[in-house]
Parts: structure tokens; C-alpha cells; sequence
């Protein structure tokens, strides 16, 4: 079933400065093959159920595995008969608006 998530992983406990971290999860993301965009609070993965979550816990085990505190925040847009989801839902409001994204 297509899934559209908006998922933040974040490492705690390793200091102020958290890019090197953050850049090895969306690695992860971005390898997955799954359509995906990072924001500067989100990172919006889409594709079946049972991938997008995998990809979540992939991401979120690489900082953890590593012995590092990680919390995850996901929201999750479930839309039977639905896809491309992550580009259609912004283009429906730019619609609206007369603008482009």
C-alpha cells in the first residue's frame, strides 16, 4: 500500500553541532532508491508500506548502532490507490495558488 511519511531522525548526546550525523541518515534515505526530499526539518520518503519503513529503520540504526541516542518523529499519509503523492499534493496547492514550486 503507497505511503507517504515525513519522517526527522535525530541523534542526541554527541554535541551541538549534529551534520555529520544527520548527513549518514539521509544517506541511507537517498540510497534507498525511494522517491524522497529533505527539508530543513523532514525528509519525506514515499513508496509501499514495508519499504518506507524499512528505509526508517535503516537510517535510524546507522547512528544507533553506533551506540548513539536516536529519536524518531514520523508521520505517515496512507492513501490506498494513490502514488506520486510527494509531488501531486504540492502541486494541488500551487494550483491553487497560481504559483510553482
Amino acid at each position: 500500500m503507497n505511503t507517504l511519511i515525513a519522517v526527522a531522525i535525530a541523534p542526541f548526546g554527541v554535541g551541538d553541532e549534529l551534520a555529520a550525523e544527520v548527513t549518514e541518515v539521509i544517506r541511507v534515505i537517498r540510497e534507498s532508491g525511494l522517491p524522497n526530499r529533505t527539508t530543513s526539518m523532514f525528509t519525506e520518503i514515499e513508496g509501499e508500506w514495508d519499504e518506507v519503513m524499512k528505509v526508517v529503520k535503516d537510517a535510524t540504526f546507522v547512528l544507533a548502532q553506533k551506540g548513539i541516542r536516536t529519536e524518531v518523529v514520523l508521520k505517515a499519509d496512507v492513501r490506498p490507490g494513490f502514488t506520486n503523492m510527494i509531488n501531486d499534493k504540492i502541486k494541488k496547492v500551487d494550483d491553487a495558488l497560481g504559483t510553482q514550486s
